[in-house]
């Protein structure tokens, strides 16, 4: 069976890695599977390389182009593939309406977030394109319910939820990792407490909120430091943020890493402050690691963390910001305070089982091939 995998890029970001899983991990003797990134490369292309996933770069530079759609249905045409599966919106727009033009017999969707961002040609564009579409694979209840009460059809959606992989062991110590954060470590002291993070520095992660966090638990007289991974439009911004309020000794802004594996397992919690998700990898990755969660309590969180069990749901509290970040700060001084490390060791095992058990890569490879198999017969006897 020929699967087309239609993608935007190859960053390195949610859908991105799991559409590289998808790809890599679909049994050979069974799939043909080529990528094709629709605006450019990136890292996950070495990944396709190493497994002997073809990939094509269509090299969209703007947003409507229409040599761009015409070299898609040219890689279309070639490879003339059984089923084109699509991800995120440009490649959604694009690959959809191409695999369609072209004649391709199955065509299958990815929504992989809540897009509150959308408006109304986003949606109409959706919603047109979707009468086009064989199947909508979603990562979550909340990303079917949101795409739903916008007028996508239910019976389109299939819920595949994401993948998380076992993350490589740390190759450093949880001290050197504060020594390169230019933390001053006492002999005899107790290792301060690692907060992560690991956002792009833009509105939807909130990490404004988490600096005002930040600053607040640090009137508990708690020894933490709040780690930052990752990059985006807003890092000047948050950085001046961050020393306005005075608080440069606590918050660290480490940039984009390759190596968040050396990280994580060092965290003693992880934030996850979003606005708004699909599933979110970094708390799948970060439940896989042992680490307890403490995040927003939206559809995509609702889905992995069971508050009180594996970590903790703050409610949104619409319209009260202030509300909403000092819970944050009330419940991470709970689980941080003297006396609660049996707490947190007992969330991040009941958070490592929970992902192992559910969210593993051979569940989510089964899944799709299972939606392949089923779409592809179902053109087959409509033949």
């Amino acid at each position: 069976m020929k699967i087309l995998q239609i993608i935007p890029t190859l960053d390195r970001s949610g859908a991105e890695k799991q559409m590289t899983l998808l790809a890599c991990g679909l049994a050979k003797e069974e799939f043909e599977v080529n990528v094709c990134a629709l605006t450019r490369g990136g890292p996950y292309a070495d990944d396709l390389k190493e497994a002997g996933v073809p990939l094509t770069v269509i090299g969209k530079k703007r947003k409507f182009s229409p040599a761009a759609y015409q070299r898609l249905k040219s890689v279309i045409r070639a490879f003339r593939p059984d089923i084109v599966h699509t991800w995120i919106f440009a490649a959604n727009a694009y690959g959809r309406a191409a695999a369609a033009s072209c004649g391709v017999p199955k065509i299958v969707c990815g929504e992989r977030c809540v897009d509150p961002w959308k408006e109304s040609w986003h949606l109409s564009v959706d919603r047109a394109l979707s009468k086009k579409t064989d199947a909508i694979a979603a990562n979550s209840v909340g990303v079917r319910d949101f795409y739903v009460e916008r007028g996508i059809p239910a019976s389109l959606f299939e819920i595949i939820p994401n993948a998380a992989t076992p993350l490589p062991p740390s190759g450093v110590s949880k001290d050197e990792i504060l020594r390169r954060l230019g933390v001053r470590l006492e002999e005899g002291k107790p290792l301060p407490y690692l907060i992560g993070m690991v956002a792009r520095l833009w509105p939807q992660k909130r990490i404004r909120d988490a600096i005002w966090t930040a600053e607040q638990l640090k009137f508990t007289m708690l020894d933490f430091h709040l780690v930052i991974i990752g990059d985006g439009p807003q890092r000047e911004n948050l950085l001046r943020y961050r020393d306005e309020i005075r608080i440069t000794d606590r918050v660290h802004f480490i940039g984009q890493r390759d190596d968040v594996y050396n990280f994580m397992p060092h965290f003693d919690l992880l934030w996850s402050m979003s606005g708004y998700e699909g599933l979110s990898n970094t708390v799948m990755e970060a439940m896989s690691a042992g680490v307890p969660v403490v995040a927003s309590d939206i559809p995509g969180h609702r889905e992995l963390v069971l508050s009180g069990k594996t970590g903790v749901l703050i409610p949104e509290f619409y319209g009260e910001p202030i509300r909403r970040r000092t819970e944050f700060c009330r419940e991470s001084f709970f689980l941080l305070r003297p006396g609660a490390d049996e707490t947190r060791r007992r969330m991040g095992a009941a958070a490592k089982e929970r992902i192992e058990s559910e969210f593993g890569l051979s569940q989510m490879l089964r899944r799709y091939a299972g939606l392949y198999r089923r779409l592809h017969n179902q053109e087959r006897r409509s033949v």
